[in-house]
């Protein structure tokens, strides 16, 4: 007992600043869209209205949830619930790959092993340190609500249901770390199965069938498939149930038990799909910094192209669901309809830019990991074993960033032909070809800057790469993308380059905070590239 408190407390310890930013993250995510709903939607007729509006449109229900009533506490959870569980997944999936594939990767786990501690050990308090985290995350998010002046019991629950599906994703991590043999594959692997988790409900959701209240909606078949699905079944404030919790915890456990009967029967260092031993020389094609680092990511890449891929195609397989809703000639669509013809837009193009906007998220991802992967390289050394060949630092530089602008434009761009591909399939004509792929082309000089600017720190501050890139795009997420919901200043919100994505409407498009943003790219980035002609390329 005493060995495993140790190693406890050293994984404490060793995550304390992480462990404490996304408790505080989530927490503050509950605490400001339960006091956004009550400044902005403080009365029941508001609430409805909206709930209305949400139910004719799937794009907003796949963004948010599953309207339960137009109860502040309810709505409260139908609008920040999915988010909050999706934080507690991709935190929890990072902190089992942390203290166990990443561990094995630098050998510590190997020399703790030689110690009394063994190898059961170490996975047993990585598990403590993981329920540790996501007790906090769930008291976090009750006192968010509660504070707010929710129901106490509606707020526990919602904090439980938070909690829960951080730790059903734990066991998730701690399985997928060992399969996967790098610790960048498992967690690419395991945030992906965090994603497609909230993908999913929110497919479920979409295509629900709504009441005949209009304020309230049951789940699609596909909510069920997904952990998120299950703990939005607790009906926090509405219905205060407590068993879907039992499905959450009872995943967590058989992917805990599965990744201990994997590490009871494997070696130290490797995994159940092994890596292929490298060839004992370079294809003539790796002779360049360029197709080297192109080699190295091509994982990656394909892994986020793959996914954004999949959000284009969802734009068919929920067609039929808005067909369902536009037809009928209620209130509701008809007002619905009244506020999107002011726009200058459709049901379809408003589903359509959703996608594309979270295709952009994925964009900048896929772009920042470019730069990180620089520090990877330059922390573990081999980028001065690169560097001591005849490549200069500034190509070396320059290849990566021309490596993550191809990778933005193929994620956006299989985005597109998806969304193409399906809308054509279906024979849905109310948006255009040309408007569809302007709103593709609107996403890339967002991701753009999440390419640029952490090159920049990556050059000036190389320690702080990898937390400024994740911690830039949180920001930057969550004040363009949640900002309004959350109730947060327009000045605030005007910080993120998401806020000033063009949305495509004819002719009336404003294509000037495109521009605004893809000159400070290239600024960012020519500054990154003039400062690396000087900087020293090491471990430090």
């Amino acid at each position: 007992m005493g060995v495993l408190l140790v190693l406890w407390g050293q994984r404490l310890r060793r995550d304390r600043w992480q462990l404490v930013s996304w408790v505080v993250a989530i927490g503050a995510f509950a605490l400001f869209a339960a006091a956004a709903v009550t400044q902005t939607y403080g009365n029941a007729a508001s609430r409805t209205e909206i709930l209305q509006v949400a139910i004719a449109t799937p794009a907003i229900l796949m963004l948010r949830g599953l309207p339960r009533g137009a109860d502040q506490g309810a709505f409260t959870f139908f609008l920040i619930y999915a988010f909050l569980a999706l934080l507690a997944g991709l935190m929890s999936t990072f902190l089992a790959v942390r203290h166990t594939r990443a561990d094995e990767e630098t050998g510590a786990a190997e020399l703790i092993a030689a110690t009394p501690a063994g190898r059961l050990l170490p996975y047993t308090a990585t598990l403590l340190h993981g329920i540790t985290a996501n007790i906090l995350v769930a008291l976090a998010v009750f006192a968010g609500f509660a504070v707010q002046g929710l129901d106490p019991q509606g707020s526990l629950t919602a904090g439980a249901a938070t909690g829960a599906v951080g730790l059903a994703f734990l066991g998730v991590g701690l399985l997928v770390a060992q399969f996967m043999g790098t610790s960048r594959g498992a967690n690419g692997a395991s945030a992906a199965l965090v994603v497609l988790a909230y993908v999913v409900r929110g497919i479920g959701d979409a295509t629900g069938t709504p009441g005949a209240d209009g304020t309230t909606m049951t789940e699609g078949a596909a909510s069920w498939f997904s952990p998120i699905g299950w703990g939005q079944q607790t009906f926090a404030y509405s219905g205060n149930r407590t068993w879907p919790l039992l499905l959450v915890v009872a995943l967590g456990v058989a992917c805990l038990a599965a990744a201990w009967l994997i590490l009871g029967a494997r070696d130290a260092g490797a995994s159940v799909w092994d890596t292929r031993p490298g060839r004992p020389g370079a294809r003539a094609s790796l002779r360049s910094p360029a197709a080297l680092a192109l080699r190295l990511q091509s994982g990656s890449i394909i892994g986020w192209g793959l996914s954004g891929l999949a959000l284009g195609l969802l734009a068919g397989s929920l067609w039929k669901a808005i067909a369902a809703v536009d037809t009928p000639d209620t209130n509701i669509t008809a007002v619905l309809r009244a506020m999107l013809q002011s726009q200058g837009t459709s049901l379809t193009q408003l589903m359509v830019s959703v996608l594309f906007m979270m295709a952009g998220v994925l964009a900048a991802a896929c772009a920042l990991q470019a730069v990180i992967r620089l520090r990877q390289e330059e922390a573990a050394g081999t980028a001065e074993l690169l560097l001591s060949a005849p490549v200069g630092r500034v190509r070396w530089l320059a290849g990566y960033l021309v490596l993550g602008a191809a990778a933005v434009v193929l994620v956006v761009g299989l985005a597109a032909v998806g969304a193409w591909a399906t809308l054509t399939g279906t024979g849905d004509g109310s948006m255009p070809a040309n408007a569809l792929w302007q709103t593709a082309v609107a996403q890339l000089p967002a991701a753009l800057i999440y390419l640029a600017v952490p090159a920049l720190v990556f050059v000036l501050w190389p320690s702080a790469t990898v937390a400024a890139s994740w911690g830039l795009l949180a920001l930057g997420v969550m004040l363009g993308i949640f900002g309004g919901m959350l109730g947060i200043d327009q000045s605030l919100r005007d910080l993120s380059p998401f806020t000033h994505t063009p949305v495509p409407r004819g002719d009336a498009t404003d294509w000037s905070g495109a521009w605004w943003m893809l000159a400070i790219a290239a600024v960012a980035g020519a500054l990154a590239v003039a400062v690396m002609r000087r900087r020293e390329v090491g471990s430090a």
